[in-house]
């Protein structure tokens, strides 16, 4: 029988804990639950992240609310941003936006890119907050430079449509190409358009199907309709497999 005790260091090391569960979730949940027994703040974030995904131990939303609120008062600002997140979507609690916006700010303040993007986002839509386009964008700068990916493709768009800030086609250009190139999948589709409108097809159609492995199913639904209407044949082509894809990805009722 496999021998699954653990060594003491092994439990107390959060980046050992996050590389084990790839490998095995249920041995790393083991181990994780234990260090964040005893304290560990990593261990008490990553707890609640793998309750909240059912990764390597039963799913558990409130759970997994409780152990983010463990580590973010002791300081850990993703944990904080979880309780963000958890208490936007309502997982583990009742939604409540408002709530989830003073999650964001605090971790934003403290400089989280992921909380500076989740914050623009409320403040961008007015959810939770008063709308304010001129912070959101700011926050989105931030965290681009920072080298947030989902925060560079949305720099751009303010920069292309002139969102409260003078319009820059070139500099929309560029945090488009560095989103695409940072894995972003909303990224890799505006930066498609952009290379489609200065006639350069081949490498739209790389970059959008990059899009179509990475993008999730709402982006894929809403991508299929904007590349139907093409006018290049090869584009037409491709809207019909994120149309597809999106199929695969519907949950059957």
């Amino acid at each position: 029988m496999a021998d699954f005790r653990l060594r003491r260091e092994e439990m107390l090391d959060g980046e050992r804990l996050r590389a084990m569960l790839d490998e095995s979730p249920a041995r790393a949940a083991q181990a994780i639950l234990i260090a964040a027994r005893e304290g560990e703040v990593e261990a008490q974030a990553l707890l609640g992240q793998i309750l909240l995904d059912g990764q390597g131990i039963a799913q558990d939303q409130p759970l997994a609310l409780s152990w983010f609120g463990i580590a973010a008062r002791q300081g850990h600002l993703m944990a904080r941003n979880m309780l963000g997140r958890c208490h936007e979507h309502g997982w583990g609690c009742a939604a409540n936006a408002s709530l989830a916006a003073r999650h964001y700010r605090l971790a934003a303040t403290a400089g989280l890119d992921w909380a500076m993007y989740n914050y623009a986002n409320l403040l961008a839509t007015g959810r939770g907050v008063i709308e304010d386009q001129l912070q959101a964008l700011s926050l989105y700068r931030r965290a681009a430079e920072l080298g947030h990916a989902k925060s560079m493709n949305l720099l751009g768009r303010y920069l292309e449509e002139g969102r409260v800030c003078p319009v820059n086609p070139a500099a929309a250009r560029n945090w488009y190409r560095r989103s695409a190139e940072g894995g972003d999948f909303r990224g890799q589709f505006s930066f498609a358009a952009v290379l489609t409108d200065e006639g350069n097809i081949e490498d739209a159609l790389v970059w959008l199907r990059k899009a179509l492995a990475g993008g999730n199913l709402n982006f894929l639904r809403v991508a299929s309709q904007a590349l139907m209407g093409a006018v290049d044949p090869r584009i037409q082509a491709l809207a019909h497999e994120f149309h597809h894809r999106a199929e695969e990805l519907t949950p059957v009722s």
